[in-house]
């Protein structure tokens, strides 16, 4: 009842012995890439053709859709075997990745097939992180595009290092031998500055097996491998007894008092019972006391093994820690550089906030610069302030705690990560560590006799800062400059940051566009922060559009230390103010990158105090927020004897 699903496979006896001969194989992890309709769904439907891995039922159904969906005419429309979404069939293209599974007497393999479609670059990536190889897929009758060359660079950054340069469709331009060399000369070209360690071009067409598991007698004058010879023969890379011990930690197991054991998957590398280990953070050693597996423990384990590792001695190692090899320890650091491809439709902007995620670990993250994007077309450093979707630069990031990493380029489990909108919980990016940054290696914070709590109980007062955001002309500044005369009055100790007056000095170098925004609003929060450690009352009056910024500010002061005051004007009664000619000036065209007209104003969800201005003088605004601080003082036992504000 098969095509035939094992025909190639000489009978055995013992299932087990057949189990453990298919064990002993290597096991080789690629990826199809390239442009649209380039034919990368029809290359791997037709290797799992040609290795008899299709059942017979599989067979009829293919060719029902084939008469159904197919794009080839009377013939089986192989790439209808991995385009498996509707949509995908519907509009005969990829979007979702696609992984399939076969073998030869040889080698096993695992195939990714993914979407040529620029908007589905982030899927590529997602295939690429693990592959071992890629097959880029040209048209021979196109040549090398845009999307060849992106795949290609994204390839390389995740550290894939051998290439096959598949001229597909060779067969539509008459097997020509001069429309293929001159696609491999481009391509070797392009590709030469990108570190792969060996490419191999191959011309062939995917729709009728040419030198895809058979040689082409259409193509006499190729003399090189067909693409599953070289599959079955192109190294895979370092052994597992060549890389340093790489443990994640991804639970600590304490299921009574008699047992602490340490749950994770081998990265790299291997550990025996009685092997010496460090924690990564912490420096702590200690000795390997019992692997502990299904079924029972084990003497060894390896790369790719899950297991629970019990250590000699009561050393602290949490989730997010590794333990590791004493002899070749990871970097461990709160500032590193990396690449990273952007897959979010709101673009990266340095000085925005995002969660960093890694294999175990997690953390704040903050792009502190952003040094340089990558044109995908001439693999040239270009100057930028922001990266929008499917581009790719390199970063310099800061995470709020150290984390353990290797370098991309040496363990691709370890020096990778993703970074999540801290908003929408959307995975935007994903990134590839190229080192550890020593900026603050010889910096430390200095012990100081006078704290916070000394300069605010001084001043009789809880340091706070009182942010106020709302769209320009809201009202923002003349109800912090009352309130700030207010207070003032009545002996407390404050400072009124402006977002116009701040423009004039410390941000004078900064527009209006997004980034320099974002970049405005890390400044001003920075030196909010510092005021408010001098026990001061910080007023804030900023329009601080996006609620990253927000959150962001709020993350660098003490718990219960920030006060969102949303000053909620409608855009129209702003416009109908006008108190500085702006409105006037961005309607007509004259100011670009305004909020509220063509740069986005997001509204606060949960702030401490929302002031409706409709309707209302300022004085009643001012008397509203100090109703709120009189009774968060009067339930805040901690600052009575202080008096509070």
């Amino acid at each position: 009842m098969q095509h035939i699903m094992a025909k190639d496979i000489a009978p055995v006896d013992d299932i087990r012995d057949y189990l453990a001969a298919q064990e002993q194989k290597s096991l080789l992890r690629f990826l199809t890439c390239g442009s649209v309709d380039d034919g990368k769904s029809t290359l791997i439907g037709r290797l799992l053709y040609d290795t008899k891995l299709i059942f017979e039922d599989q067979l009829a159904a293919l060719e029902r859709d084939s008469r159904k969906h197919g794009t080839t005419g009377a013939d089986i429309d192989f790439a209808l075997l991995v385009d498996g979404l509707e949509a995908e069939r519907e509009q005969g293209i990829t979007i979702d990745v696609a992984y399939r599974f076969f073998a030869t007497p040889k080698r096993k393999f695992i195939v990714a097939d993914t979407p040529g479609h620029e908007q589905y670059t982030r899927n590529m990536a997602t295939g690429a992180s693990t592959a071992d190889v890629a097959v880029v897929l040209v048209d021979a009758r196109q040549g090398i595009l845009r999307q060849t060359r992106r795949h290609s660079i994204i390839a390389s950054l995740l550290g894939i290092r051998r290439i096959v340069l598949a001229v597909n469709k060779i067969d539509l331009v008459g097997y020509d031998r001069v429309a293929f060399e001159r696609i491999r000369d481009e391509y070797l070209a392009f590709a030469a500055s990108l570190g792969f360690e060996g490419i191999e071009p191959i011309p062939m067409s995917a729709r009728f097996g040419d030198n895809v598991t058979r040689r082409s007698d259409s193509m006499d004058w190729y003399r090189g491998p067909t693409l599953l010879e070289h599959l079955e023969t192109v190294p895979v890379g370092e052994t597992t007894g060549e890389r340093p011990l790489r443990f994640p930690v991804q639970y600590v197991n304490r299921p009574n008092l008699d047992f602490r054991g340490f749950a994770g998957t081998v990265a790299s590398g291997s550990v025996a019972r009685g092997d010496e280990v460090v924690v990564a953070k912490s420096g702590r050693p200690s000795r390997v006391k019992r692997i502990v597996a299904h079924g029972g423990d084990l003497e060894r384990a390896v790369e790719g093994q899950a297991v629970t590792l019990v250590l000699e001695d009561e050393i602290e190692v949490s989730r997010g820690n590794m333990l590791v090899a004493p002899t070749d320890r990871p970097h461990v650091a709160d500032q590193f550089a990396a690449n990273i491809v952007w897959f979010g439709e709101t673009p990266l902007l340095p000085g925005r906030s995002y969660i960093l995620r890694t294999e175990t670990d997690q953390s704040n993250a903050t792009v502190t610069d952003l040094q340089h994007r990558i044109d995908v077309n001439s693999f040239a450093h270009e100057a930028a302030k922001s990266l929008e979707m499917n581009e790719v630069g390199v970063c310099s990031l800061s995470v709020q705690s150290p984390i353990a990493f290797d370098g991309f380029v040496r363990n691709r489990t370890t020096g990778a990560f993703i970074l999540i909108d801290r908003m929408t919980n959307a995975t935007v990016g994903a990134g590839m560590i190229l080192s550890p940054l020593r900026r603050a290696a010889n910096i430390h914070w200095q012990s100081l006799d006078v704290d916070k709590a000394s300069r605010a109980l001084l001043k009789h007062q809880k340091p706070s800062v009182l942010w106020f955001t709302g769209l320009s002309g809201s009202g923002k500044s003349t109800i912090a400059n009352l309130l700030e005369k207010k207070l003032h009055a009545a002996g407390h100790h404050t400072y009124l940051l402006d977002g116009d007056n701040v423009r004039h000095g410390l941000n004078r170098d900064l527009g209006f566009t997004e980034a320099d925004r974002v970049e405005n609003i890390r400044r001003v929060a920075e030196v909010a922060r510092l005021m408010a450690d001098a026990g001061l009352i910080v007023l804030v009056s900023f329009i601080s559009p996006f609620r990253a910024e927000r959150a962001m500010a709020r993350e660098r002061m003490a718990e219960g230390e920030f006060v969102e005051i949303f000053v909620d004007t409608p855009f129209d009664e702003c416009a109908r103010r006008d108190p500085k000619g702006l409105y006037a000036r961005a309607l007509a065209g004259e100011i670009s990158n305004f909020t509220g007209l063509d740069s986005p104003y997001e509204t606060p969800e949960k702030p401490e105090i929302h002031l409706a201005t409709t309707g209302k003088s300022p004085e009643e605004m001012v008397e509203t927020v100090e109703t709120w601080l009189r009774e968060r003082d009067s339930a805040d036992q901690q600052y009575d004897a202080g008096g509070g504000i």
